[in-house]
């Protein structure tokens, strides 16, 4: 199983907006972040970068 980390414009700790991210879904404006225990986040903005392999993407809010 793949969990990402997704983190708002840079990777750093404070940037932070979810971890354990098992689905990322892009919408019209709105990346869909659902983690393991099924909690959702929703922003506004675009996906900048997911790398499965190291398990980190960057959205960028609008």
């Amino acid at each position: 199983m793949c969990l990402s980390t997704v983190y708002r414009d840079k990777i750093s700790p404070e940037a932070i907006v979810l971890s354990n991210v098992t689905r990322i879904e892009c919408k019209e404006d709105m990346v869909i972040l659902t983690d393991l225990l099924e909690r959702q986040v929703a922003i506004q903005g675009t996906l900048v970068m997911a790398n499965l392999i190291d398990g980190v993407a960057i959205v960028h809010e609008a």
